[in-house]
């Protein structure tokens, strides 16, 4: 009878040990990869080890290892289902796969108090890593962690109050890219729609379109500025909302991925997707197969992920050199919105 049955205890190596009639020290050595055991007797304890579905007690293990390593590392995100976030966590996990590393992810919404709380429970989980996208203002509760040993990079923004190493975007230079471009076609009311405030990236590329103008000569008109936007059903409103002025702008610079896609569609739904322009900051699935395309600032998240997760390895592996910002370039990707001709 399997002792995996419903209502049945986990398997031990006790277990195993008896159904390969071999001694405890024997599966102790195959299953922690010692070496030292016969290959007749290493089969034998494999073949007892998937007959009885045995699997090793990773605390176990992990008590026995003088490092106390788990092989573990977490991932906290912005949003696990935007597009953004997945390719950063994609990119990590296929880095941490080669090393034998598992990583655990999770969502933190721009909540402070979330980030304080995930971070908590991965660390009780003895992570031997964290990446971390900062939600809050401060990051210093992150301290004790960083003095427990727990390896700590900061992703798409940086640490406030914690000297940690961070791989971000060039969020100013894109942004003053993405509103050049929409005046080299002459436009001049060239309106802004940013994500959230309280969030640095935001703030950031707010800046860039900012000075962008300033260097055009070009008026800052506080009234084609629209921050705070949420989500896409925000944006499609502020658009809509915009384009009914007496004095509409005629091209936009959408600052995020999401705020982007409500801007398409209130364009398209008003009919005015060939009419007036629009740059995008950060790509999105199926922007090159929309009539026209979108063109877009385009991040590169995947490389982010790599550069993030290779940073923190190295911390686990025993790098001390002082903390580093490493910066990911943008790249304008034209497709034809935003070359539209004012007209």
């Amino acid at each position: 009878m399997s002792l995996r049955e419903p209502g049945g205890r986990r398997p031990t190596m006790r277990d195993v040990a008896a159904r390969a009639q071999v001694s405890f020290k024997t599966v102790s050595r195959v299953v922690n990869d010692e070496g030292g055991v016969s290959p007749p007797l290493e089969r034998r304890v494999r073949k007892a080890i998937d007959e009885l579905d045995f699997r090793p007690n990773v605390g176990a293990r992990i008590l026995r290892r003088s490092d106390r390593r788990t092989a573990s590392i977490g991932l906290l995100l912005e949003d696990v289902a935007n597009p953004f976030s997945a390719a950063v966590q994609r990119a990590v996990e296929d880095e941490a796969e080669h090393r034998g590393v598992v990583v655990y992810s999770a969502s933190l919404d721009e909540d402070p108090a979330r980030e304080r709380a995930l971070a908590k429970a991965f660390g009780a989980r003895n992570v031997d890593g964290l990446l971390l996208v900062p939600a809050g203002d401060d990051q210093s509760h992150l301290a004790a962690e960083l003095r427990a040993g727990t390896a700590i990079v900061c992703v798409d923004r940086e640490a406030n109050n914690l000297p940690v190493d961070s791989v971000v975007t060039t969020n100013e230079i894109g942004a003053a890219e993405g509103v050049r471009h929409l005046a080299a076609a002459g436009h001049r009311r060239i309106a802004f729609l940013g994500d959230r405030t309280t969030i640095a990236t935001a703030r950031q590329r707010h800046a860039g379109y900012e000075e962008a103008l300033r260097g055009l000569g070009l008026p800052v008109d506080p009234a084609l500025v629209v921050r705070d936007v949420r989500d896409a059903g925000v944006a499609d409103g502020a658009v809509t909302a915009l384009l009914g002025r007496p004095d509409p702008p005629t091209a936009f610079f959408t600052a995020q991925n999401l705020v982007t896609v409500g801007a398409v569609r209130a364009l398209r739904r008003l009919g005015l997707e060939h009419a007036v322009a629009l740059v995008g900051f950060d790509d999105f699935l199926l922007a090159d197969l929309l009539r026209p395309g979108v063109t877009v600032v385009a991040q590169d998240p995947t490389a982010i992920g790599r550069i993030a997760a290779g940073l923190l390895f190295a911390r686990i592996d025993g790098d001390a050199s002082p903390p580093q910002r490493r910066l990911v370039p943008t790249t304008l990707i034209r497709r034809g919105s935003g070359e539209i001709a004012q007209s």
